[in-house]
C-alpha cells in the first residue's frame, strides 16, 4: 500500500510541476505579447502618425526622420532597463521584476494615448512623449529576459529551446495584435484617425494590462534561481551581476553581435517599410495589411525553428538564417519596389522567415551562455544591446539615407547584410550551447 500511495504521490507531484511549466509558458507568452503589442505599436504610429502630430515641419521627410528619434529612444533605454531589471532579477528573483516591468509598460502606453499634442501644449508634447517612449524602454529591457529564464529555467535540458519558442511568439503575437488594432483605426477617415483614432489602440493597453497582471500574479519563482540561492552562499551576496558580467566581456559581446542581424531585419522589414512603403507608391493601409501577412508566419516559424534548435543546435538555425538574410537582401527590395501589393507582401514573408532562423534560437542560446547568478543581467544586456545596435537606430538611419541617395533601396539592402554579417562572426565564435547545465557556473559567463 505504502508503495501504492509514493508512485501515487510521484505521479501527482510530476503532474504539479508540469502543470506549473504549463502555466509559465502561457505567463510568458501573455507577458510578452502585451510588452510586444505597446512597444512595436509606437513603432507603427511613429511612421504614421507622431511626424506630424508632435514634430511638425514643412519637409515631411524631416518629421518622419524626428519621430523615428524618439523610437530610437526607447532602443536607447532598454538597455538600462536590461542592467536594472537583471541586477534585481539576479539577486531578488525573476517573478517580481516580471511583474515590475509589466505595470511600466502599460502604464506609459496608456498615458501615450492620452498625452496632448504639438498644437495643445507646445514643446513639453514631444518631451513627454520622449519620456513615456523611455519607460517603455526600460521595461521591455526587464521584461524579454525575465520572461525568457522563467520558461528556460523550468524547462528540462531538451526542450528549452521548445517551450522558449512557444514564449517567443509573444514577439509575433503582439505585432499582430497592435497590426490589427492600427489596422482598424486606419480604416477611419484620416481627419478622425489623426484628430483621436491612433489613441485607441493605446488606450486598450489599460485592459491588456489588468489581464497580465493576473495571469503572472500565478505562477512560481524560477527552481533554478531558487536553487541557486539556497546553495551558493548565495546570490545575493555577490557583487553587482553587471560588473561581473563586464569584468569578462566575451559572452556579452557575442551575444550582442549574435543579436544584431535578426534586430536590424526587424527594423526594416517591420517599422521601417511602413513609411518606406508609402513613399515609393503603396497606399498606408495596403503596407499595414502585408504585415498581418509577415506576423502569421512568425507564428509558424518561430516554434518551428525553436524547436529544431533543439535538435540541430542554436548556431545552425542561426547561421541557416543569416546566410538566407543575406542572399535575400537585394531580391526583397526588388519586390517591394515592384509596385505590386501581393509582390510586396510574398518579400516580406520570405524575409520574416530568415528573421525568425536568426530569431528563435537566440532565447536559449543566450541562456545558456551565462551563470545563475549573472543570467537575467547578461541575458538582458547583450539582448537590448543588440536590439539598440541593430534596430533602435536602424529605421532613423534608413530613412536619412533614402533621402540622400533618391529613393534608391541599395543601402537598405546594404543595412540587411551588414546585420547579418554581424551575426555570423558571433555565431562563429560560439561553441554549440544545446544541453548545457544550467545550474553550474553560479555567477560566471559560459563562453
Amino acid at each position: 500500500m505504502s508503495d501504492l500511495q509514493s508512485s501515487a504521490s510521484t505521479d501527482e507531484t510530476v503532474h504539479d510541476q508540469r502543470g506549473q511549466v504549463r502555466r509559465v509558458v502561457m505567463s510568458s507568452l501573455l507577458g510578452t505579447v502585451i510588452e510586444y503589442y505597446d512597444f512595436l505599436l509606437y513603432s507603427t504610429m511613429a511612421a504614421l502618425v507622431f511626424g506630424r502630430l508632435y514634430f511638425p515641419s514643412s519637409n515631411g521627410a524631416v518629421s518622419t526622420i524626428a519621430a523615428f528619434g524618439t523610437l530610437a529612444a526607447g532602443y536607447v533605454a532598454r538597455p538600462l532597463g536590461g542592467v536594472l531589471f537583471g541586477h534585481f532579477g539576479d539577486r531578488l528573483g525573476r517573478k517580481s521584476m516580471l511583474i515590475l516591468s509589466m505595470s511600466l509598460m502599460g502604464g506609459a502606453s496608456f498615458l501615450i494615448g492620452v498625452l496632448p499634442t504639438f498644437h495643445t501644449i507646445g514643446i513639453a508634447a514631444p518631451i513627454l512623449l520622449v519620456v513615456l517612449r523611455l519607460v517603455q524602454g526600460i521595461a521591455v529591457g526587464g521584461e524579454w529576459g525575465g520572461a525568457a529564464l522563467m520558461v528556460i529555467e523550468h524547462a528540462e535540458s531538451d526542450k528549452r529551446g521548445t517551450l522558449a519558442g512557444v514564449m517567443q511568439m509573444g514577439s509575433p503575437l503582439g505585432s499582430l495584435a497592435s497590426t490589427v488594432a492600427v489596422l482598424a483605426v486606419t480604416a477611419l477617415p484620416d481627419e478622425s484617425f489623426m484628430l483621436w483614432g491612433w489613441r485607441i489602440p493605446f488606450l486598450i493597453s489599460a485592459i491588456l494590462l489588468a489581464i497580465g497582471l493576473y495571469v503572472r500574479l500565478s505562477v512560481v519563482e524560477s527552481p533554478v534561481f531558487a536553487q541557486a540561492v539556497e546553495e551558493a552562499s548565495a546570490v545575493k551576496s555577490q557583487r553587482i551581476p553587471a560588473l561581473q558580467v563586464l569584468r569578462r566581456p566575451r559572452a556579452l559581446i557575442l551575444a550582442t553581435a549574435v543579436g544584431i542581424g535578426p534586430f536590424v531585419m526587424t527594423a526594416l522589414i517591420s517599422s521601417h517599410i511602413l513609411a518606406y512603403g508609402p513613399a515609393v507608391g503603396y497606399d498606408k493601409s495596403d503596407v499595414v495589411r502585408t504585415l498581418l501577412f509577415t506576423s502569421f508566419t512568425a507564428l509558424v516559424c518561430i516554434p518551428l525553428f525553436s524547436a529544431l534548435s533543439d535538435r540541430l543546435g542554436r548556431r545552425t538555425v542561426s547561421l541557416a538564417g543569416a546566410v538566407g538574410a543575406i542572399v535575400f537582401a537585394f531580391p526583397l527590395y526588388a519586390m517591394v519596389g515592384s509596385g505590386s501589393v501581393f509582390v510586396l507582401t510574398i518579400g516580406l514573408m520570405i524575409a520574416m522567415v530568415m528573421q525568425n532562423a536568426l530569431y528563435a534560437p537566440l532565447a536559449p542560446m543566450l541562456s545558456e551562455m551565462f551563470g545563475t547568478g549573472v543570467r537575467y543581467t547578461g541575458v538582458s544586456m547583450g539582448y537590448q544591446m543588440a536590439s539598440l545596435l541593430g534596430a533602435g537606430f536602424t529605421p532613423m538611419i534608413a530613412a536619412w539615407l533614402v533621402d540622400m541617395n533618391d529613393d534608391s533601396s541599395i543601402p537598405l539592402s546594404l543595412l540587411m547584410v551588414a546585420g547579418a554579417a554581424i551575426t555570423i562572426v558571433g555565431i562563429s565564435q560560439l561553441r554549440e550551447s544545446r544541453g548545457r547545465d544550467l545550474t553550474s557556473d553560479i555567477s560566471s559567463t559560459s563562453v
